[in-house]
């Protein structure tokens, strides 16, 4: 029975016939479905698309032998590295393994990276915005103060229950705080809290509905109704949910996962007719942890340049494009850090080494890549080879800053990339940082034209 199979993998009933509804839709290729009572034996279809609570069941597993599937497909790839994943994948040794996923932060892909052997491909929620295949964000900070001081850690992130206690002395003020001229998502820690929230809005007024695991009923109602309308729920919609007119969330499940948080907010960044951005309601959660995930962290590339976002959102009186706020601190950012390497290399002008330190240099060739590089795969974070190192040295790099494997290779890629280019090497870029001139596209003929001419004048630069 082995052949050309695949098997896509998802974990919820919606997303199953979510994923052959659009498959069929923009390829035309037939889809199996394999999920409780119902089988893809015997179909013959090229691709199966398979519950996970179902394929792992062992019984289910041995009706396909081993080299059944060529390739299988993980929708949600941030699961992949559970149980119930790493069983029907070790099942299936032979075939190729693709994880899909909207919401890799840095600790995640890293994760992943102890399975998977390589990124193949990376679309940023920014670039996605900028090319027009998600609307824009803006982020209104609420004046409304919530005291999260005594929520627990629970298993890394907050406690629930205590967030739902938290929240209750304040569900009156936030509900005066939502939209009425928006269809409004709200994520609320427990199934109780949104209750209570939906009775608040109810009692103003508004349009609000509820649904969790066990109640659906109203998810019909609310999808028909319009503008105003509002839906309160607890973790039902957080993973692919797709309602496209969504264009407010409010995320009352304070959480430090920037995945989680990217989830709950991603319900709302889908294009629709007349639907201009997508507005994120932010309070000022009051919290002695600093790690409450914000809406500046989902664009922002690091976390100084989420700071700065965070700081300038908060003092504005109005929404902010995350976008516009993005471009603005990471320039910031970028200063602080060209004034640091500055100081830094006046203060080492008279010292004998003259190899460049590796974060000093990504700084002077302005590759933000190279600048705040983590390593994600298994073999990234293994220690440098001797090969690497030897080399670095020869190019006028001080090794000894060298953190990894990975982060050796994207060095030497860059350098080598940049000497194909035929642009400044990395003692030349030193020397002219030296003297004053930024060399970030600089050649390496205009550079020796350079250094000739400061040569000449006794290293003074010529005005």
């Amino acid at each position: 029975m082995a052949g050309n199979y695949t098997l896509i993998t998802c974990h919820r009933d919606e997303l199953i016939k979510q994923a052959v509804d659009k498959l069929q839709k923009s390829t035309g290729s037939g889809c199996a479905i394999e999920k409780a009572d119902v089988t893809s034996i015997r179909s013959g279809e090229p691709i199966v698309v398979g519950s996970i609570q179902t394929m792992m069941r062992q019984s289910r597993l041995e009706k396909f032998p081993p080299n059944f599937f060529q390739t299988i497909i993980v929708d949600e790839g941030h699961h992949a590295l559970s149980e119930s994943w790493q069983r029907v994948l070790n099942y299936f040794p032979q075939a190729k393994i693709v994880a899909f996923t909207a919401t890799p932060d840095r600790g995640d892909r890293k994760n992943l990276g102890k399975y998977f052997d390589a990124l193949a491909y990376e679309y940023s929620l920014r670039q996605a915005i900028t090319d027009g295949w998600l609307c824009r964000i803006v982020a209104k900070t609420h004046p409304l103060k919530i005291d999260l001081s005594g929520v627990r850690i629970t298993s890394g992130d907050y406690n629930e229950g205590d967030l739902g206690n938290a929240l209750d002395p304040y569900l009156p003020r936030i509900a005066e705080a939502i939209p009425e001229d928006r269809k409004t998502l709200i994520f609320t820690p427990l199934c109780i809290t949104a209750k209570k929230l939906q009775a608040i809005l109810c009692e103003q007024g508004r349009r609000a509905y509820y649904a969790s695991g066990e109640d659906r009923s109203q998810i019909a109602d609310w999808e028909k109704d319009g503008k105003g309308a509002i839906m309160l729920n607890s973790q039902l919609f957080n993973e692919g949910y797709d309602h496209s007119s969504i264009d407010c969330v409010v995320v009352l499940r304070a959480t430090k996962s920037r995945p989680y948080f990217a989830q709950m907010i991603g319900r709302g960044t889908r294009i629709w007719p007349g639907k201009d951005n997508l507005l994120i309601l932010d309070f000022l959660w009051q919290t002695t942890k600093h790690d409450l995930c914000h809406p500046c962290n989902l664009i922002a590339e690091s976390p100084e340049v989420a700071e700065k976002m965070q700081k300038r959102q908060e003092e504005s009186d109005g929404p902010m494009d995350l976008e516009d706020l993005e471009t603005s601190a990471k320039r910031d950012v970028i200063r602080e850090r060209e004034e640091a390497l500055a100081r830094e290399l006046r203060s080492q002008r008279h010292k004998e080494s003259r190899l460049i330190d590796p974060l000093s240099y990504a700084v002077m060739i302005k590759n933000e890549g190279l600048a705040d590089y983590e390593p994600v795969f298994a073999w990234e974070e293994q220690a440098p080879s001797p090969n690497q190192l030897q080399l670095i040295k020869r190019f006028g790099i001080n090794p000894v800053k060298v953190k990894s494997k990975g982060h050796a290779k994207y060095l030497l890629d860059s350098i080598i990339g940049r000497s194909r280019k035929k642009l400044a090497t990395p003692g030349q870029t030193r020397t002219l940082n030296d003297a004053g001139y930024w060399t970030t596209d600089m050649t390496k003929t205009r550079a020796n034209e350079l250094l000739t001419e400061l040569s000449s004048n006794y290293w003074r630069i010529k005005f």
